[in-house]
């Protein structure tokens, strides 16, 4: 994953992998070699067991974007079967962005739009600068959002305020984005990548598998009816009775350590 064109990727921080979109001349647009690499990122995070961090933060590179959406220089001039063979890349990328096991945040350092506004909504959780904007603009261009837009703003925000702001096209600032759960908090801009990179450390040092049968409980769970779900967390708990790390985890704390925790 070193030879990356779009994409930055380090360990800033023992367990946090961060992800940073790089195409800051084009507002970190996602034209089609950007939408392949994250495709193929996140499909390894969900693939590989062995060099698997512990949670992974989105952000963009510069301060104006975090992404500005799917590349329209790029897809000017495209026939009707050029379009839609680059949106089942764009598909395939979010549904390997579901697929990763831990926690993915985004730290929304920038403008927000169309399809990167639906990046940070596809993320478990997210954190935004204070100038921050936001926008599903699809249906000014005759489209609608495409790749989990009008699915998760809805689950996020509420229906009646996810049909308000995909009929509309409208602009939303950081402070109205935390007003209806799209992100969790707004911080000063410098203060951004900092207090994502802290809160993506205190996941990384809990138990891994706690936390990967943690999100599976919910995302699932969260289609089910509550009385199934209840079982569903049952199963998902049962699998870390039998782990190393649950052994661990019970020692450490009645040893009054920290413990040190193995993925086993």
């Amino acid at each position: 994953m070193h030879h990356l064109e779009t994409l930055l990727v380090e360990t800033p921080r023992p367990g946090v992998t961060l992800v940073t979109l790089n195409r800051p001349q084009a507002a970190n647009a996602m034209n089609t070699q950007m939408v392949r690499e994250l495709s193929h990122l996140f499909h390894g995070l969900a693939r590989d067991e062995h060099e698997r961090p512990r949670c992974v933060v989105l952000t963009g590179a510069g301060e104006r974007f975090f992404c500005a959406g799917g590349d329209l220089k790029e897809r000017n001039g495209m026939t009707d079967g050029q379009w839609r063979a680059q949106h089942a890349l764009a598909e395939e990328m979010v549904r390997h962005l579901h697929d990763v096991p831990m926690p993915v945040l985004a730290a929304i350092n920038g403008s927000a739009y169309g399809g990167g506004c639906e990046l940070a909504l596809n993320a478990d959780f997210a954190y935004a600068a204070e100038g921050a904007r936001f926008c599903l603009p699809e249906t000014r261009i005759g489209i609608m959002p495409g790749t989990g837009g009008t699915q998760a703003l809805l689950r996020a925000a509420g229906t009646r305020r996810a049909k308000e702001l995909i009929f509309s096209a409208s602009e939303f600032s950081a402070a109205e984005a935390e007003r209806w759960a799209v992100v969790n908090a707004v911080r000063p801009a410098p203060d951004l990548l900092p207090f994502a990179l802290d809160r993506a450390a205190a996941i990384a040092a809990n138990a891994p598998l706690a936390v990967v049968q943690a999100k599976k409980a919910m995302r699932h769970g969260a289609e089910m009816d509550y009385r199934t779900g209840l079982y569903f967390e049952v199963e998902a708990y049962n699998h870390l009775v039998g782990t190393r790390d649950r052994r661990e985890g019970v020692l450490a704390f009645n040893e009054r350590r920290p413990p040190v925790f193995t993925g086993e």
